[in-house]
């Protein structure tokens, strides 16, 4: 593996970021053509038609596990897991199979911030 010194990093980065900028002022120029707004629209209606079926099986595999993680998220707001636990004991197992924190019911009250700094 190469290993780079600070100047070659600089350089790298802002060549990175030039690239980016010129694209994007390249894209603001073009983005008000009519020609390329239907390009666009074509190419992004061809690759939704393409993986439609893809997208749909992809929905029915994940969808046990995202509706139990969009309840679970939403009893841990509350402050209410015991709840979720005895109202959905399958989702709460597959949270628990997935690794989920189930410890820690308000997770904004486990960050501390040191205020005399």
């Amino acid at each position: 593996m190469e290993t780079f010194n600070e100047e070659q990093i600089h350089r790298i980065l802002s060549s990175y970021k030039n690239k980016r900028e010129k694209d994007k002022e390249r894209y603001q120029k073009k983005k008000d053509d009519p020609e390329f707004v239907d390009k666009n629209r074509t190419r992004a209606r061809e690759h939704y038609h393409k993986n439609k079926e893809v997208k749909r099986d992809r929905y029915y595999e994940n969808r046990d596990v995202a509706i139990a993680r969009n309840s679970f998220y939403y009893y841990r707001k509350l402050n209410k897991l015991d709840l979720f636990q005895d109202k959905f004991p399958e989702r709460y197992k597959l949270i628990e199979s997935l690794g989920y924190s189930l410890s820690d019911q308000n997770p904004s009250s486990s960050t501390s911030t040191s205020s005399n700094v």
